[in-house]
Protein backbone atom coordinates (compact mmCIF):
# COMPACT_ATOMS: atom_id res chain seq x y z
CA UNK A 1 0.00 0.00 0.00
CA UNK A 2 1.26 3.49 -0.90
CA UNK A 3 0.25 6.96 0.26
CA UNK A 4 -1.84 7.53 -2.84
CA UNK A 5 -3.88 4.33 -2.49
CA UNK A 6 -6.00 2.57 0.13
CA UNK A 7 -6.82 -1.11 0.04
CA UNK A 8 -9.90 -3.24 0.58
CA UNK A 9 -10.07 -7.01 0.73
CA UNK A 10 -13.02 -9.19 -0.19
CA UNK A 11 -14.22 -12.78 -0.01
CA UNK A 12 -15.89 -13.70 -3.31
CA UNK A 13 -17.70 -16.71 -4.73
CA UNK A 14 -18.08 -17.21 -8.48
CA UNK A 15 -18.32 -19.94 -11.12
CA UNK A 16 -15.90 -17.87 -13.25
CA UNK A 17 -12.16 -17.24 -13.02
CA UNK A 18 -11.68 -15.33 -9.72
CA UNK A 19 -8.82 -13.30 -11.18
CA UNK A 20 -11.04 -12.07 -14.00
CA UNK A 21 -13.85 -11.30 -11.58
CA UNK A 22 -11.43 -9.30 -9.43
CA UNK A 23 -10.59 -7.17 -12.48
CA UNK A 24 -14.31 -6.62 -13.07
CA UNK A 25 -14.65 -5.48 -9.45
CA UNK A 26 -11.72 -3.08 -9.78
CA UNK A 27 -13.10 -1.58 -12.95
CA UNK A 28 -16.70 -1.32 -11.73
CA UNK A 29 -15.65 0.60 -8.62
CA UNK A 30 -13.32 3.02 -10.36
CA UNK A 31 -13.16 4.20 -13.98
CA UNK A 32 -14.48 1.16 -15.85
CA UNK A 33 -17.71 -0.51 -16.84
CA UNK A 34 -18.59 -3.65 -18.82
CA UNK A 35 -17.04 -2.16 -21.97
CA UNK A 36 -14.52 0.55 -22.80
CA UNK A 37 -16.19 3.90 -23.49
CA UNK A 38 -15.28 7.13 -25.25
CA UNK A 39 -12.96 9.29 -23.18
CA UNK A 40 -11.53 6.35 -21.25
CA UNK A 41 -7.95 7.03 -22.23
CA UNK A 42 -4.94 5.08 -21.09
CA UNK A 43 -3.84 8.13 -19.10
CA UNK A 44 -7.18 8.31 -17.31
CA UNK A 45 -7.13 4.58 -16.55
CA UNK A 46 -3.59 4.74 -15.17
CA UNK A 47 -4.54 7.62 -12.93
CA UNK A 48 -7.93 6.54 -11.63
CA UNK A 49 -8.41 2.83 -12.12
CA UNK A 50 -8.33 0.54 -9.08
CA UNK A 51 -5.72 -2.22 -9.21
CA UNK A 52 -6.01 -5.85 -8.17
CA UNK A 53 -3.07 -6.56 -5.86
CA UNK A 54 -3.80 -10.14 -4.78
CA UNK A 55 -6.06 -13.10 -5.58
CA UNK A 56 -5.90 -16.13 -3.29
CA UNK A 57 -8.12 -19.01 -4.35
CA UNK A 58 -9.76 -21.06 -1.59
CA UNK A 59 -11.64 -24.34 -1.46
CA UNK A 60 -14.78 -24.26 -3.63
CA UNK A 61 -18.34 -24.41 -2.34
CA UNK A 62 -20.73 -27.26 -3.12
CA UNK A 63 -23.55 -24.90 -4.09
CA UNK A 64 -24.00 -21.17 -4.75
CA UNK A 65 -24.55 -19.10 -1.63
CA UNK A 66 -26.91 -16.63 -3.29
CA UNK A 67 -29.26 -16.70 -6.30
CA UNK A 68 -28.06 -15.03 -9.49
CA UNK A 69 -30.37 -14.34 -12.44
CA UNK A 70 -27.48 -13.11 -14.62
CA UNK A 71 -25.68 -16.44 -14.40
CA UNK A 72 -28.94 -18.35 -14.80
CA UNK A 73 -29.72 -16.51 -18.05
CA UNK A 74 -26.29 -17.51 -19.34
CA UNK A 75 -26.77 -21.08 -18.10
CA UNK A 76 -23.52 -20.92 -16.13
CA UNK A 77 -23.12 -23.55 -13.42
CA UNK A 78 -20.48 -24.54 -10.89
CA UNK A 79 -18.01 -25.32 -9.54
CA UNK A 80 -18.49 -22.39 -7.19
CA UNK A 81 -14.98 -21.05 -6.72
CA UNK A 82 -14.09 -18.92 -3.72
CA UNK A 83 -11.19 -16.52 -3.37
CA UNK A 84 -9.84 -13.68 -1.28
CA UNK A 85 -9.24 -10.60 -3.37
CA UNK A 86 -7.35 -7.42 -2.52
CA UNK A 87 -7.89 -4.21 -4.48
CA UNK A 88 -6.06 -0.86 -4.18
CA UNK A 89 -8.07 2.28 -4.91
CA UNK A 90 -6.70 5.78 -5.64
CA UNK A 91 -7.40 8.07 -2.68
CA UNK A 92 -7.99 10.97 -5.07
CA UNK A 93 -11.07 9.16 -6.38
CA UNK A 94 -12.57 9.79 -2.94
CA UNK A 95 -11.24 13.05 -1.53
CA UNK A 96 -12.47 13.63 2.01
CA UNK A 97 -15.88 12.07 1.45
CA UNK A 98 -16.89 9.22 3.71
CA UNK A 99 -20.16 8.43 1.96
CA UNK A 100 -18.35 8.07 -1.34
CA UNK A 101 -15.63 5.96 0.27
CA UNK A 102 -18.36 3.58 1.44
CA UNK A 103 -19.95 3.56 -2.03
CA UNK A 104 -16.59 2.63 -3.57
CA UNK A 105 -15.72 -0.25 -1.24
CA UNK A 106 -19.27 -1.50 -0.61
CA UNK A 107 -21.50 -0.34 -3.43
CA UNK A 108 -22.58 -2.03 -6.66
CA UNK A 109 -20.14 -4.86 -6.04
CA UNK A 110 -22.90 -6.73 -4.26
CA UNK A 111 -25.01 -6.70 -7.40
CA UNK A 112 -22.38 -7.94 -9.85
CA UNK A 113 -23.66 -10.73 -12.09
CA UNK A 114 -20.34 -12.53 -11.89
CA UNK A 115 -20.63 -13.42 -8.20
CA UNK A 116 -22.83 -15.67 -6.08
CA UNK A 117 -21.33 -14.26 -2.91
CA UNK A 118 -19.29 -11.21 -1.97
CA UNK A 119 -18.23 -9.86 1.40
CA UNK A 120 -16.15 -6.77 2.21
CA UNK A 121 -13.60 -8.05 4.70
CA UNK A 122 -11.05 -5.35 5.55
CA UNK A 123 -10.13 -1.75 4.79
CA UNK A 124 -6.55 -0.53 5.18
CA UNK A 125 -5.65 3.16 4.99
CA UNK A 126 -2.40 5.12 4.74
CA UNK A 127 -1.98 7.80 7.41
CA UNK A 128 -1.96 10.54 4.77
CA UNK A 129 -5.52 9.52 3.86
CA UNK A 130 -6.77 8.66 7.33
CA UNK A 131 -5.82 12.10 8.72
CA UNK A 132 -8.21 13.78 6.29
CA UNK A 133 -11.07 12.39 8.35
CA UNK A 134 -12.24 12.98 11.91
CA UNK A 135 -10.42 11.53 14.90
CA UNK A 136 -12.42 10.50 17.99
CA UNK A 137 -12.96 13.45 20.32
CA UNK A 138 -12.85 11.29 23.45
CA UNK A 139 -11.97 7.69 22.59
CA UNK A 140 -10.62 5.51 25.39
CA UNK A 141 -8.58 8.14 27.24
CA UNK A 142 -11.30 10.79 27.10
CA UNK A 143 -13.99 8.39 28.27
CA UNK A 144 -11.83 7.39 31.24
CA UNK A 145 -11.26 11.04 32.11
CA UNK A 146 -14.95 11.94 31.88
CA UNK A 147 -15.98 9.03 34.10
CA UNK A 148 -13.04 9.26 36.50
CA UNK A 149 -12.20 5.59 35.89
CA UNK A 150 -8.44 5.58 35.40
CA UNK A 151 -8.09 1.82 35.04
CA UNK A 152 -10.15 -1.34 34.85
CA UNK A 153 -13.30 -2.10 32.90
CA UNK A 154 -16.04 0.53 32.99
CA UNK A 155 -19.22 -1.03 34.34
CA UNK A 156 -22.48 0.03 32.74
CA UNK A 157 -26.13 -0.80 32.39
CA UNK A 158 -29.14 -0.03 30.22
CA UNK A 159 -32.42 1.67 31.07
CA UNK A 160 -35.03 -1.07 31.48
CA UNK A 161 -37.96 -1.25 30.68
CA UNK A 162 -36.71 -0.26 27.21
CA UNK A 163 -39.60 2.12 26.63
CA UNK A 164 -42.58 3.32 28.61
CA UNK A 165 -41.02 5.15 31.57
CA UNK A 166 -41.86 8.82 32.03
CA UNK A 167 -39.06 11.40 32.43
CA UNK A 168 -39.45 11.34 36.22
CA UNK A 169 -39.56 7.54 36.33
CA UNK A 170 -36.44 7.38 34.15
CA UNK A 171 -34.67 9.84 36.43
CA UNK A 172 -35.63 7.82 39.50
CA UNK A 173 -34.20 4.66 37.91
CA UNK A 174 -31.02 6.48 36.92
CA UNK A 175 -30.65 7.69 40.51
CA UNK A 176 -30.86 4.08 41.74
CA UNK A 177 -28.34 2.94 39.15
CA UNK A 178 -25.96 5.75 40.10
CA UNK A 179 -26.31 4.79 43.75
CA UNK A 180 -25.56 1.18 42.80
CA UNK A 181 -22.11 2.31 41.70
CA UNK A 182 -22.22 2.31 37.90
CA UNK A 183 -19.79 4.20 35.68
CA UNK A 184 -22.07 4.31 32.63
CA UNK A 185 -25.81 4.21 31.88
CA UNK A 186 -27.40 4.27 28.45
CA UNK A 187 -30.79 4.47 26.83
CA UNK A 188 -31.99 1.48 24.87
CA UNK A 189 -31.64 1.84 21.11
CA UNK A 190 -35.41 1.87 20.60
CA UNK A 191 -36.00 4.73 23.03
CA UNK A 192 -34.94 8.10 21.63
CA UNK A 193 -37.54 10.88 21.69
CA UNK A 194 -40.85 9.14 22.45
CA UNK A 195 -44.05 11.00 23.28
CA UNK A 196 -44.14 9.61 26.82
CA UNK A 197 -40.55 10.69 27.58
CA UNK A 198 -39.31 13.38 25.18
CA UNK A 199 -35.66 14.29 25.40
CA UNK A 200 -36.58 17.89 26.19
CA UNK A 201 -38.01 16.66 29.51
CA UNK A 202 -35.99 13.48 30.03
CA UNK A 203 -32.51 14.98 29.74
CA UNK A 204 -33.04 17.67 32.43
CA UNK A 205 -34.73 15.19 34.78
CA UNK A 206 -32.01 12.56 34.40
CA UNK A 207 -29.13 15.01 34.63
CA UNK A 208 -30.59 16.51 37.81
CA UNK A 209 -30.33 13.03 39.34
CA UNK A 210 -26.79 12.58 38.00
CA UNK A 211 -25.69 15.96 39.40
CA UNK A 212 -27.17 15.18 42.82
CA UNK A 213 -25.21 11.94 42.89
CA UNK A 214 -22.04 13.73 41.85
CA UNK A 215 -22.54 16.37 44.55
CA UNK A 216 -22.95 13.66 47.17
CA UNK A 217 -20.19 11.30 46.05
CA UNK A 218 -17.91 13.12 43.62
CA UNK A 219 -18.65 10.45 41.02
CA UNK A 220 -19.62 11.68 37.53
CA UNK A 221 -21.67 8.90 35.95
CA UNK A 222 -21.72 9.00 32.14
CA UNK A 223 -25.20 8.76 30.63
CA UNK A 224 -25.51 8.04 26.91
CA UNK A 225 -28.75 9.69 25.84
CA UNK A 226 -30.17 8.17 22.66
CA UNK A 227 -30.53 11.18 20.37
CA UNK A 228 -31.11 9.19 17.15
CA UNK A 229 -33.09 11.47 14.83
CA UNK A 230 -32.67 13.57 11.72
CA UNK A 231 -29.47 15.62 11.67
CA UNK A 232 -30.64 19.03 12.90
CA UNK A 233 -32.66 17.44 15.70
CA UNK A 234 -29.64 15.42 16.84
CA UNK A 235 -27.56 18.58 17.03
CA UNK A 236 -30.24 20.26 19.15
CA UNK A 237 -30.47 17.23 21.41
CA UNK A 238 -26.68 17.16 21.85
CA UNK A 239 -26.67 20.85 22.73
CA UNK A 240 -29.30 20.18 25.39
CA UNK A 241 -27.24 17.34 26.88
CA UNK A 242 -24.18 19.60 27.01
CA UNK A 243 -26.11 22.44 28.65
CA UNK A 244 -27.34 20.05 31.32
CA UNK A 245 -23.79 18.92 32.07
CA UNK A 246 -23.95 15.59 30.28
CA UNK A 247 -20.93 13.92 28.74
CA UNK A 248 -22.26 11.44 26.16
CA UNK A 249 -24.86 10.90 23.45
CA UNK A 250 -25.78 7.76 21.56
CA UNK A 251 -26.89 7.28 17.97
CA UNK A 252 -28.07 4.32 15.91
CA UNK A 253 -25.33 4.45 13.29
CA UNK A 254 -26.88 2.44 10.50
CA UNK A 255 -30.12 4.40 10.45
CA UNK A 256 -28.64 7.88 10.87
CA UNK A 257 -26.02 7.35 8.18
CA UNK A 258 -22.47 8.57 7.72
CA UNK A 259 -23.32 12.16 6.85
CA UNK A 260 -25.52 12.70 9.90
CA UNK A 261 -22.93 11.21 12.25
CA UNK A 262 -20.16 13.28 10.70
CA UNK A 263 -22.23 16.44 11.14
CA UNK A 264 -23.05 15.53 14.72
CA UNK A 265 -19.38 14.82 15.44
CA UNK A 266 -18.33 18.24 14.13
CA UNK A 267 -20.94 19.98 16.25
CA UNK A 268 -20.17 18.49 19.69
CA UNK A 269 -17.30 17.36 21.89
CA UNK A 270 -19.53 14.94 23.81
CA UNK A 271 -18.51 11.29 23.75
CA UNK A 272 -20.32 9.66 20.84
CA UNK A 273 -21.59 6.17 21.66
CA UNK A 274 -22.04 4.31 18.39
CA UNK A 275 -24.81 1.71 18.49
CA UNK A 276 -24.66 -0.78 15.65
CA UNK A 277 -28.25 -2.13 15.78
CA UNK A 278 -29.10 -3.54 12.36
CA UNK A 279 -25.53 -4.66 11.73
CA UNK A 280 -26.70 -8.27 11.66
CA UNK A 281 -28.48 -7.54 8.38
CA UNK A 282 -25.09 -6.55 6.95
CA UNK A 283 -23.03 -9.35 8.41
CA UNK A 284 -24.76 -12.59 9.40
CA UNK A 285 -24.39 -14.38 6.06
CA UNK A 286 -20.73 -15.42 5.69
CA UNK A 287 -20.74 -14.70 1.94
CA UNK A 288 -22.54 -11.37 1.99
CA UNK A 289 -22.23 -7.95 3.55
CA UNK A 290 -19.47 -6.36 5.60
CA UNK A 291 -17.14 -7.84 8.20
CA UNK A 292 -16.74 -5.85 11.39
CA UNK A 293 -13.16 -4.74 10.67
CA UNK A 294 -14.27 -2.84 7.57
CA UNK A 295 -17.49 -1.67 9.21
CA UNK A 296 -15.75 -0.13 12.21
CA UNK A 297 -13.13 1.54 10.01
CA UNK A 298 -15.87 3.51 8.25
CA UNK A 299 -17.57 4.57 11.48
CA UNK A 300 -14.29 5.49 13.14
CA UNK A 301 -13.65 7.83 10.22
CA UNK A 302 -16.97 9.45 11.14
CA UNK A 303 -15.59 10.15 14.63
CA UNK A 304 -17.37 7.78 17.02
CA UNK A 305 -15.80 7.18 20.45
CA UNK A 306 -17.44 3.87 21.43
CA UNK A 307 -18.47 0.90 19.26
CA UNK A 308 -20.76 -1.97 20.22
CA UNK A 309 -19.29 -5.46 19.75
CA UNK A 310 -21.94 -7.59 21.56
CA UNK A 311 -20.66 -9.93 24.28
CA UNK A 312 -19.11 -13.33 24.88
CA UNK A 313 -21.52 -16.16 25.65
CA UNK A 314 -24.29 -13.64 25.02
CA UNK A 315 -27.84 -13.79 23.76
CA UNK A 316 -27.17 -12.89 20.13
CA UNK A 317 -26.14 -15.02 17.16
CA UNK A 318 -22.49 -14.02 16.80
CA UNK A 319 -19.79 -16.55 17.64
CA UNK A 320 -17.49 -15.61 20.50
CA UNK A 321 -14.61 -15.49 18.02
CA UNK A 322 -16.35 -12.68 16.12
CA UNK A 323 -16.98 -10.71 19.33
CA UNK A 324 -13.32 -11.02 20.30
CA UNK A 325 -11.98 -9.99 16.89
CA UNK A 326 -14.40 -7.04 16.84
CA UNK A 327 -13.16 -5.82 20.22
CA UNK A 328 -9.56 -6.14 19.06
CA UNK A 329 -10.38 -4.15 15.92
CA UNK A 330 -11.69 -1.27 18.05
CA UNK A 331 -8.46 -0.92 20.04
CA UNK A 332 -6.17 -1.30 17.01
CA UNK A 333 -5.07 2.07 15.54
CA UNK A 334 -6.15 2.40 11.92
CA UNK A 335 -2.66 3.66 11.05
CA UNK A 336 0.61 4.37 12.83
CA UNK A 337 0.00 8.11 12.73
CA UNK A 338 -2.26 8.71 15.75
CA UNK A 339 -4.14 7.15 18.64
CA UNK A 340 -7.58 6.78 17.10
CA UNK A 341 -8.63 3.78 19.17
CA UNK A 342 -12.24 3.61 20.31
CA UNK A 343 -13.73 1.91 23.35
CA UNK A 344 -15.38 -1.46 22.63
CA UNK A 345 -18.78 -1.72 24.31
CA UNK A 346 -19.69 -5.24 25.43
CA UNK A 347 -23.36 -6.04 26.00
CA UNK A 348 -25.92 -8.80 25.43
CA UNK A 349 -26.39 -11.24 28.27
CA UNK A 350 -23.33 -10.11 30.23
CA UNK A 351 -22.82 -10.75 33.95
CA UNK A 352 -19.96 -11.33 36.38
CA UNK A 353 -19.30 -14.80 34.99
CA UNK A 354 -18.49 -13.52 31.48
CA UNK A 355 -15.68 -11.27 32.75
CA UNK A 356 -13.22 -14.18 32.81
CA UNK A 357 -13.69 -15.38 29.21
CA UNK A 358 -13.73 -11.77 28.01
CA UNK A 359 -10.41 -10.93 29.67
CA UNK A 360 -8.87 -14.25 28.66
CA UNK A 361 -9.78 -13.62 25.04
CA UNK A 362 -8.79 -9.96 24.63
CA UNK A 363 -6.13 -9.58 27.33
CA UNK A 364 -7.02 -6.08 28.52
CA UNK A 365 -9.76 -4.14 30.29
CA UNK A 366 -9.97 -1.00 28.13
CA UNK A 367 -13.64 -1.66 27.58
CA UNK A 368 -17.17 -0.84 28.57
CA UNK A 369 -18.86 -3.86 30.15
CA UNK A 370 -22.63 -3.44 30.19
CA UNK A 371 -25.11 -5.69 31.93
CA UNK A 372 -28.87 -5.30 32.23
CA UNK A 373 -30.22 -8.41 33.89
CA UNK A 374 -26.73 -9.23 35.17
CA UNK A 375 -27.06 -6.19 37.43
CA UNK A 376 -30.76 -5.56 37.90
CA UNK A 377 -31.67 -9.23 38.43
CA UNK A 378 -28.89 -9.99 40.92
CA UNK A 379 -30.50 -11.62 43.97
CA UNK A 380 -28.88 -9.01 46.22
CA UNK A 381 -30.17 -6.07 44.18
CA UNK A 382 -28.52 -3.69 41.68
CA UNK A 383 -25.71 -2.58 43.99
CA UNK A 384 -24.76 -6.20 44.57
CA UNK A 385 -24.92 -6.80 40.81
CA UNK A 386 -22.47 -3.97 40.15
CA UNK A 387 -20.24 -5.16 42.99
CA UNK A 388 -20.19 -8.69 41.60
CA UNK A 389 -19.00 -7.46 38.21
CA UNK A 390 -16.30 -5.25 39.72
CA UNK A 391 -15.15 -8.15 41.90
CA UNK A 392 -15.00 -10.39 38.84
CA UNK A 393 -12.92 -7.93 36.82
CA UNK A 394 -10.58 -7.25 39.75
CA UNK A 395 -10.06 -10.97 40.11
CA UNK A 396 -9.32 -11.73 36.48
CA UNK A 397 -6.95 -8.75 36.22
CA UNK A 398 -5.08 -10.13 39.23
CA UNK A 399 -4.96 -13.62 37.78
CA UNK A 400 -7.36 -15.08 40.33
CA UNK A 401 -10.15 -17.42 39.26
CA UNK A 402 -13.71 -16.32 39.89
CA UNK A 403 -14.36 -19.36 42.05
CA UNK A 404 -11.49 -18.49 44.38
CA UNK A 405 -12.39 -14.79 44.41
CA UNK A 406 -16.00 -15.61 45.25
CA UNK A 407 -14.94 -17.22 48.52
CA UNK A 408 -14.24 -13.78 49.94
CA UNK A 409 -16.84 -11.80 47.96
CA UNK A 410 -20.46 -12.55 48.75
CA UNK A 411 -21.87 -10.64 45.77
CA UNK A 412 -19.72 -12.54 43.29
CA UNK A 413 -20.63 -15.87 44.93
CA UNK A 414 -24.33 -15.05 44.67
CA UNK A 415 -23.94 -14.08 41.02
CA UNK A 416 -22.13 -17.31 40.17
CA UNK A 417 -24.76 -19.37 41.97
CA UNK A 418 -27.73 -17.52 40.50
CA UNK A 419 -26.72 -16.65 36.92
CA UNK A 420 -24.39 -19.63 36.55
CA UNK A 421 -27.30 -22.03 36.88
CA UNK A 422 -29.26 -20.10 34.26
CA UNK A 423 -26.28 -20.03 31.90
CA UNK A 424 -25.73 -23.75 32.37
Amino acid sequence: MTDDRFEASYLIETPLDPARVAEVMAGEQSSGTFTRVAGETDELRNRTRAAVTAVEELAPAEAPSLPNAWLARKDVGGPWRRARVRIAFPVDNVGTNLATLAAIVAGNLYDLGEVTGLRLDTITLPWSFRKRFTLPRQGIAGTRKLTGVARGALVGSIIKPNVGLSPDETAALVAKLCEAGLDFIKDDEISADPVHAPLAARVPAVMAAVRRHQDQTGKAVMVAFNITDETDAMRRHADLVAREGGSCVMASLNWCGFSAIETLRRSTDLALHGHRNGYGALSRHPMLGISFQAYQVLWRLAGVDHMHVHGLQGKFAQEDEEVVSSAKDCVTPLTDGADDRVMPAFSSGQWAGTAQPTFDAIGHDDLLFMAGGGILAHPGGPAAGVASIRQAWDAVAAGVTLDIASRSHRELREALDFFGKAAG
